[in-house]
């Protein structure tokens, strides 16, 4: 039999040095991304190329619009919005792509916005003509005496005698208007009315009347308004007022009615017993009118329910004796002190007498005193 021949393997190296040319293949080389460095200074390059042209773009923009001229004033308002021209602006005038602001305005860029010096001294010069006809018009509301309605030519001479004016110097389109602008103010915050002439007329409103209105005029129409509250307020506090010194002119008369009795019966005691130590020649009564006029001041003595209170407490007091006695030929009303041996005059006794007396002594003296009273007056024991 013939022999086969035997096949030789393969080497394991040729493999893999055909694997590796495969893989060289589809993998792609490492140079082809950028690292990461590479990576950021990318975007950096990036960044700045767009500021760049985004600030072209603006530049370019802005100077190519302000190059723009203005479309004129006389064209149709729809052919004014072209890209050709710029829209005129209000109160403004163009002619030819250039612009001017009407008098009293001034340009600002593509606008023109007012003067505002022009502008400050119309509104003063309104503010001024207001008062004025206000004024004037509170008058006639308070007193019945001044100007109701002034006619607009009336004001229009009245303004260039103004303090104001005087500043503006000769330039005459400036004088004119600010007193057109003054005189716009004015017919907006006034009433206004054409007369029969044919002439118009400004009055100032009655709601801004009433803040031009002197205090006086004001107090008296407050106190017109109210009369009748006001009157019931004062009534009330006229009355509480009257009472509250009646109630007080009481109180003291009451106090000082006791202040006064107490000195009576003081004296009136002191007396009675002065007239015991001097062997019963003194009197023992005293007139009650010199009473009065001995202890009353002389501006006491006009009032006299101070001395009527002052003798119904007398009145009341059992240790007083009031009766009728002639004296010098005239009938005198005279109080006597009839209490003997009381504390207050055994202590008056005593300070009298300079506490030499003894007990018995003085027990001894009432006594005696007691006794001569009931032999002198027999008639007050007989019932």
């Amino acid at each position: 039999m013939p022999s086969t021949p035997k096949k030789r393997p393969k080497s394991k190296h040729n493999s893999y040095s055909k694997n590796s040319s495969l893989n060289s293949i589809l993998e792609p080389p490492q140079s082809l991304f950028p690292s990461k460095g590479e990576f950021l200074r990318l975007i950096t390059v990036l960044a700045i190329a767009s500021a760049v042209a985004l600030s072209c773009n603006y530049f370019l923009t802005f100077f190519t619009s302000t190059s723009k001229p203005f479309c004129d004033s006389n064209l149709d308002p729809i052919d004014s919005f072209s890209d050709s021209c710029e829209p005129c602006p209000s109160n403004g005038e163009c002619y030819e792509g250039n612009l001017e602001c009407i008098y009293g305005y001034r340009r600002h860029g593509k606008l023109c916005i007012e003067d505002r010096d022009i502008d400050e001294t119309a509104k003063k010069l309104s503010e001024s003509v207001e008062a004025g006809l206000c004024e004037a018009y509170a008058q006639v509301l308070c007193y019945g005496t001044g100007t109701v309605w002034v006619r607009e030519n009336d004001i229009w001479n009245d303004l260039d005698r103004h303090n104001l004016m005087q500043n503006v110097g000769s330039d005459h389109t400036t004088y004119v208007y600010m007193k057109r602008r003054a005189m716009e103010t004015i017919a907006k915050l006034l009433e206004t009315r054409t007369n029969l002439h044919g002439l118009q007329e400004f009055k100032c409103p009655d709601a801004l009347a009433e803040h031009y209105k002197p205090l006086t005029c004001r107090f008296r129409e407050l106190v017109s308004k109210h009369s009748l509250i006001i009157m019931s307020i004062c009534a009330g506090l006229i009355g509480c007022a009257v009472l509250f010194l009646k109630v007080r002119q009481r109180m003291y008369i009451s106090a000082r009615a006791e202040e006064l009795y107490n000195q009576v019966c003081e004296m009136l005691e002191e007396n009675a017993l002065r007239s015991k130590n001097v062997d019963g020649e003194g009197e023992s009564w005293v007139v009650a009118s010199w009473l009065r006029d001995h202890l009353l001041l002389p501006r006491e003595r006009k009032d006299p329910q101070l001395w009527k209170k002052v003798e119904d407490l007398v009145q009341d007091d059992s240790r007083v004796d009031r009766y009728p006695k002639l004296v010098k030929g005239e009938s005198k009303v005279v109080w006597e002190w009839q209490v003997e041996g009381s504390l207050s005059s055994s202590g008056r006794r005593k300070k009298g007498e300079g506490i030499e007396l003894k007990s018995n002594e003085s027990i001894n003296t009432n006594i005696n005193q007691s006794s001569r009273t009931l032999k002198t007056e027999p008639k007050a024991l007989i019932f």
